[in-house]
């Protein structure tokens, strides 16, 4: 059986089904064997008040399903309709490679790969926005 291999740095801290743990002073390697366990880098985490643009109020949905604040069943279709709506802003080749991966990490469950894949547009969306300004 293999799960969620998570390396961490030294002091980093991660959210594990709402319990908060920070590494110790080396790099470590923990095997999460749970399915299903709520784990969230606290590192990568977007507090509510920088939930500001799209992309990153589609990431910050994830990561409450993510830190077990939300349940996956009851944002699903949201979370589906936000990442189409995404796809009508970028169009790129690129950008919708990562935007197929976060639909098909929704559709399969599988929120950690969802949010990596959306992070990736976060630059991009930075970009635009400072383009339109």
């Amino acid at each position: 059986m293999s799960g969620l291999i998570l390396k961490l740095s030294p002091k980093e801290r991660v959210l594990i089904n709402g319990a908060v743990i920070e590494n110790g002073d080396r790099r470590s390697r923990l095997a999460i064997m749970t399915p299903d366990a709520h784990i969230l880098r606290l590192r990568d985490a977007i507090h509510p008040e920088d939930a500001k643009t799209p992309v990153r109020r589609v990431c910050y949905a994830v990561q409450l399903v993510l830190s077990g604040d939300a349940s996956p069943d009851e944002v699903r279709r949201n979370l589906l309709r936000s990442v189409e709506e995404l796809s009508q802003v970028f169009i790129d080749h690129d950008s919708r490679k990562h935007l197929d991966l976060a639909s098909h990490a929704l559709v399969e469950g599988d929120h950690y790969r969802c949010l990596k894949a959306l992070r990736t547009l976060l630059p991009r969306e930075e970009r635009l926005l400072a383009a339109g300004a």
